[in-house]
């Protein structure tokens, strides 16, 4: 889907969410230590796109929180195995700084002791996991993510999981292919064998909107967020039919601050789409307040 490297977005970006707006949570953000962040942009910069927000972890929180969003919720994924325990401090750290930040826990699938890493992110008031397929190259079907699925269950906290198929750089031999790795029918398996556990797919699970659609309206336990995928922005990708999708299953989030574009720019394509204002207050917050106990 990627024609590497795309290009920077130079648009101009709101002072502010909308005084009108109802209650926003951006629930996807992503923090990392200065030493990862400085990886990740080199990455992104032959691999991907470039970056608007080069931003420290503090500097992303209060960048938004300034704008005028009520809340948000700050992912991150171990890329390797080893390293989850010290990302998990950070997060709970930066949590305890930021009240209005809600903190999600990371685990490399299939690392010795995922059970107590997690238990002990959680004990630090981290209240959800995230996961990245394409990052830590575990199959959706595989056991290993079916360990963290379990803890997560099992603790009742919500999993957030990177499993749709794209984006995928060309530019970059992944380890193993996504297209593999990541299916919406590998997906109904997790969402059939752990029927409690709150399931969030970012990117509306792109490429596979259609498939993603139809889970949602036979899941219960399966939310999405439309990250990224609703900026008109990707070469060759249609936005997902937000509007035609079950408005109770839907989270605003923008993967702040790894965007080419203004950090508005999807909450000025999701007002566009003149939703009733109901779909709007479920899709900017409360849907949010629901998927993760806020």
């Amino acid at each position: 889907m990627l024609e590497t490297p795309l290009q920077f977005a130079n648009e101009p970006e709101g002072d502010r969410v909308g005084e009108a707006l109802p209650f926003t949570v951006d629930a996807h953000v992503h923090v990392f230590p200065d030493s990862i962040c400085s990886a990740l942009w080199k990455w992104f910069d032959i691999h991907a796109w470039p970056i608007r927000y080069r931003f420290t972890a503090s500097q992303v929180i209060e960048f938004l929180l300034d704008r005028g969003v009520d809340r948000v919720v700050a992912l991150h994924y171990a890329h390797t195995a080893g390293i989850s325990r010290y990302l998990n401090q950070f997060m709970g750290e930066l949590c305890s700084k930021y009240p209005r930040v809600t903190g999600a826990a990371t685990v490399f699938p299939g690392e010795h002791a995922v059970e107590q890493i997690l238990d002990e992110g959680f004990s630090l008031g981290l209240e959800c996991v995230k996961l990245h397929a394409h990052v830590q190259f575990f199959d959706v079907a595989g056991e290993d993510v079916r360990e963290v699925c379990d803890v997560c269950q099992s603790r009742d906290k919500p999993l957030v999981m990177h499993v749709g198929r794209e984006p995928k750089s060309p530019s970059y031999e992944y380890l193993r292919d996504p297209y593999v790795l990541c299916s919406a029918e590998k997906l109904e398996g997790i969402l059939n064998d752990f029927p409690k556990l709150k399931v969030c797919v970012p990117h509306a699970g792109a490429d596979e909107f259609a498939a993603y659609q139809s889970l949602l309206e036979r899941y219960d336990n399966l939310w999405i967020d439309f990250a990224m995928v609703l900026a008109d922005y990707f070469p060759g990708l249609p936005a997902p039919p937000i509007a035609e999708m079950r408005a109770d299953r839907i989270m605003y989030g923008t993967d702040f601050p790894n965007i080419p574009y203004a950090w508005d720019r999807e909450l000025k394509k999701l007002c566009a789409l003149d939703l009733p204002q109901d779909k709007l207050t479920r899709i900017l917050g409360e849907n949010a307040k629901e998927f993760f106990s806020l």
